[in-house]
């Protein structure tokens, strides 16, 4: 799925608003994640998760100095000018499954750091604003950097792990 803007986004404030938005969705996705693994007794995957929330509040943060001093728009959830019905980076997150493993969950994060970056490159290409263009050039690289490192991870897990354990006594999800 390649992600961009169903519209342009023409001014700084409106771009910063997208940008903490995409980036907050993400932290809370996964430390959702993490709170699931814990609970169903996944410590690693869950530090994993806690791990990728890290790097996006970093990223709010830096967004939230960005933005020091502005009055970011308040954008209602269906007026986000992103191509999907959640934001970028907290799309992939319904493959999640509490018996996933480590391929599994960077998978899940590679696919959200990919979307990130496709929407930032998306606005850097269709806005008409010079400085909504250099900052969102610069979040795409920064999210294309965290692409990188999670395939760095990938290629560096261990080819012969066990297959996951089938669970013969899965939780009762009433229909």
């Amino acid at each position: 799925m390649n992600i961009s803007t169903t519209k342009p986004i023409e001014s700084v404030a409106e771009f910063l608003a997208h940008a903490e938005a995409l980036e907050q969705e993400s932290v809370e996705s996964y430390e959702q994640l993490a709170d699931s693994m814990e609970v169903h007794n996944n410590p690693e995957i869950a530090e994993l998760f806690r791990k990728l929330a890290r790097f996006g509040e970093k990223h709010a943060a830096e967004v939230r100095e960005l933005a020091a001093g502005m009055t970011l728009p308040q954008i209602n959830p269906w007026d986000f000018k992103w191509s999907t019905p959640e934001s970028p980076e907290s799309s992939g997150m319904d493959a999640a499954h509490y018996l996933m493993d480590t391929h599994q969950a960077l998978e899940i994060a590679l696919i959200n750091e990919i979307q990130g970056q496709q929407f930032y490159a998306s606005v850097a290409d269709t806005t008409s604003n010079d400085e909504v263009r250099k900052l969102a050039r610069e979040f795409a690289d920064e999210e294309t950097e965290h692409v990188e490192l999670l395939k760095e991870w990938q290629a560096n897990l261990d080819s012969d792990a066990p297959a996951p354990v089938e669970d013969l006594d899965p939780p009762n999800i009433p229909e």
